[in-house]
């Protein structure tokens, strides 16, 4: 497997987590230092990986058998160091991700997610 294709299996591990409220693939996606960061509830939010996982299990799961909507729209990756541009859904909301991850012991995990929502 490519580097490339290995980012795009860690953002597909994000975000059908994300869709499907499963602790353990968050957990496997994101690295246990790594920060969540954006505009949430007219406030700006900056979540340790454990404060965002702990949000998404409060949201309604997808039901299973469901297809998340992602479209991955950039990918670069260079060396160990790689940034994602992903568009995606999760409870009835848009968002925008901008994903920087680092390869760590051979594994890709995300590091910082920058968030858009949009209205």
């Amino acid at each position: 497997m490519s580097d490339r294709q290995a980012v795009e299996q860690t953002v597909h591990l994000y975000v059908e987590g994300m869709a499907f409220a499963n602790e353990a693939a968050l957990k496997k996606a994101f690295h246990p230092k790594s920060s969540i960061i954006g505009h949430y509830e007219n406030a700006v939010e900056w979540l340790t990986r454990d404060e965002f996982i702990a949000a998404i299990l409060q949201e309604e799961p997808a039901p299973p058998g469901t297809q998340p909507y992602m479209d991955i729209q950039s990918v670069d990756v260079e060396g160990e160091a790689a940034s994602v541009k992903v568009t995606d859904d999760f409870a009835g909301m848009r968002f925008t991700d901008y994903l920087s991850l680092l390869k760590i012991d051979g594994r890709w995990t995300i590091v910082s997610k920058l968030f858009h929502l949009h209205r």
